[in-house]
C-alpha cells in the first residue's frame, strides 16, 4: 500500500470586494481605486456612465474626486463617444428608478445635456416622471421644435395624469364631511362600519370555518358641509425655484375646481400676472404654457387679488411663493393688511408639494404674519383641509 502523495495546493477562493469601499469607489472615481480595490464588471458599467455625466464637473477634476472623462478621439475633448442615446439606455438598465431620475435631472440642470429634451431619439426613451418634468419640461420649453415639443407633451400628461389619479381622493375627501354615529342606507366603501358590522351579524358566527357571515353589512352617515359662495385665489409664483410648486398648483387648483360652491381662481406671476383660471380644467395645457424664470413681483399678484375678491368674508387668497419679493414689500404688506382687515383669509405658503420642503424668505414671510397672514408649508392636501374647515363652518 503507497503512502498517499502531497495535496496539490489548492489556492484560496478570491475575495469578495467590499460593497461599502465599491460605493466610495463609484463615488470618487480612479484615483480612490487604490485604496478601494478595482471595481466588478457591473459596477465598472456604472461607474462609466457616471464618469459620462459627472467626469464633465471642472470642480471634481480640481478637488481630485473624478477625473475629466476621457478625450471623445483624436485631437478632441469632451466626454466620450457615447451619445445622450447610449448613455439614457445604460442608466435605465444599471440603475434604480430614483436614481435614473435624479442622474436626468442633472443632466439638463447642471450640465445642460439638452439633447435629452431636443433629439427626438433621445425623448422617445426618457420615462415619465416628475424629476424629468421639473428639469425639462418646465425650464427647456423654449429650446423644442414643434415636433419634438409634441413628443414632449406625452410626458406632461403622463406625470399630471399620475398626479391627478394620487391627489384627487385626497382633496375631494378633506370636502366630504365628518363621519356621523348615525347610521346610512347609502353602500359607500369610504364609509363601511366594521365595528357596527360584526356587532350585527354575531349570530351568523360559524365556529367550525371561524368567520362571520355578513348579511347586514353597516354604513355611517356623513355630516355636510356648507360651501355656498366661497372663494379660492392661488396666486402661484413661477420663478425657477418654485417649479414644484407650480406644478402642484395646477393640479391641485383643477381637483378643486368642480367642488360645489367653491370658485377657484389660478393666478401665476413673477413681474407680471397672468390669471390662468380658464384654462384650470386642463391641466396639461395650463403647466405647457407656463413659462418659468424672471423677476418676482408678489404686491402686484397680492393687487391683483384683492381685486379679484367679491365676499372678504368668504374669501381665501393663497400667496404660494418662496417670498423673496423683488417688488415693493411696504406695498404687499399694506395691500395683505387691508385683506386680512376686510375679513379675507390670507395664506402664505412657503411650498406646496407633495413634500412641502420650504426654502424661502423668512423675513418678510414674518412681516406678514405680523399683517395676520397665516404663513407655512403645505401639501396639497392639507391646504384642502384648511380650506374645508374654514369653508365647512
Amino acid at each position: 500500500m503507497t503512502a498517499p502523495g502531497p495535496r496539490a495546493a489548492v489556492p484560496p477562493p478570491p475575495a469578495q470586494p467590499d460593497e461599502g469601499l465599491e460605493r466610495w469607489r463609484l463615488v470618487l472615481g480612479a484615483p480612490a481605486e487604490r485604496w478601494t480595490g478595482p471595481l466588478r464588471p457591473g459596477d465598472a458599467a456604472r461607474d462609466a456612465a457616471l464618469e459620462w455625466l459627472y467626469g464633465r464637473d471642472p470642480e471634481l477634476r480640481e478637488r481630485g474626486v473624478r477625473p475629466t472623462a476621457p478625450a471623445a478621439g483624436p485631437g478632441g475633448d469632451g466626454p466620450s463617444q457615447i451619445t445622450a442615446v447610449d448613455w439614457l439606455d445604460d442608466i435605465h438598465r444599471l440603475f434604480p428608478k430614483e436614481t435614473v431620475e435624479r442622474l436626468e435631472r442633472d443632466a439638463v440642470e447642471q450640465y445642460e445635456i439638452h439633447e435629452i429634451v431636443t433629439d427626438p431619439d433621445v425623448l422617445a426613451r426618457v420615462e415619465p416622471n416628475p424629476a424629468l418634468l421639473q428639469a425639462v419640461l418646465l425650464r427647456t420649453k423654449h429650446l423644442m421644435n414643434p415636433q419634438v415639443l409634441a413628443m414632449a407633451r406625452r410626458i406632461v400628461e403622463a406625470v399630471v395624469r399620475d398626479l391627478l389619479d394620487r391627489l384627487r381622493p385626497e382633496l375631494r375627501r378633506a370636502f366630504s364631511g365628518a363621519r356621523s354615529r348615525r347610521p346610512s342606507r347609502l353602500p359607500l366603501a369610504r364609509d363601511f362600519d366594521f365595528q357596527g358590522t360584526i356587532r350585527a351579524n354575531l349570530g351568523h358566527y360559524q365556529p367550525e370555518q371561524r368567520r362571520v357571515l355578513i348579511e347586514r353589512p353597516r354604513f355611517h352617515s356623513r355630516t355636510r358641509r356648507h360651501l355656498e359662495q366661497w372663494q379660492l385665489i392661488l396666486l402661484v409664483d413661477q420663478s425657477g425655484s418654485m417649479v414644484r410648486s407650480v406644478i402642484h398648483s395646477a393640479v391641485t387648483a383643477a381637483c378643486l375646481w368642480s367642488l360645489p360652491g367653491l370658485r377657484t381662481h389660478l393666478v401665476a406671476f413673477d413681474t407680471q400676472v397672468v390669471d390662468l383660471t380658464a384654462d384650470v380644467r386642463d391641466p396639461v395645457e395650463l403647466l405647457m404654457g407656463v413659462q418659468l424664470g424672471g423677476g418676482t413681483d408678489i404686491a402686484r399678484a397680492a393687487d391683483y387679488a384683492a381685486g379679484l375678491v367679491d365676499n372678504p368674508r368668504r374669501g381665501i387668497v393663497a400667496i404660494i411663493s418662496d417670498f423673496y419679493e423683488g417688488g415693493d414689500p411696504y406695498r404687499l404688506l399694506r395691500t395683505v393688511r387691508g385683506l386680512v382687515e376686510q375679513g379675507v383669509t390670507v395664506l402664505g405658503l412657503a411650498a406646496l408639494d407633495e413634500d412641502a420642503e420650504p426654502d424661502y424668505d423668512r423675513d418678510l414671510a414674518g412681516r406678514l404674519a405680523e399683517a395676520g397672514v397665516h404663513v407655512g408649508a403645505m401639501t396639497p392636501g392639507r391646504l384642502a383641509e384648511f380650506v374645508a374647515e374654514k369653508v365647512g363652518r
